[in-house]
């Protein structure tokens, strides 16, 4: 379910998904679910160039067409965003 959270941050205003993903689980702010929950919203919201701040301005700066970068830049960073999801839960249950 955080995963799915992390790829809408894609295409949702990351705030509004994690205030609506902090009413869901019943968790003190400081364990891992939570830092699961903040990896998932901020590495999934760069899966498309809009899911950011930086990517909007980068758009304009750079003249980046919006097609381009889901054609090139888009599958990297969800193969980036599922391995370091993957890492974190691996890293969580070895560990912890």
């Amino acid at each position: 379910m955080i995963i799915l959270f992390g790829i809408l941050a894609a295409v949702i205003d990351n705030v509004r998904l994690v205030s609506a993903s902090m009413a869901i689980y019943d968790f003190p702010l400081d364990c891992s679910i939570g830092h699961f929950i903040a990896y998932s919203r901020g590495t999934g919201g760069r899966i498309l160039v809009f899911g950011s701040a930086a990517g909007v301005a980068a758009m304009g700066m750079e003249k980046i067409d919006f097609m381009w970068y889901l054609k090139n830049i888009g599958p990297l960073a969800l193969l980036g965003f599922l391995a370091g999801a993957i890492s974190f839960i691996f890293i969580e249950h070895l560990f912890l």
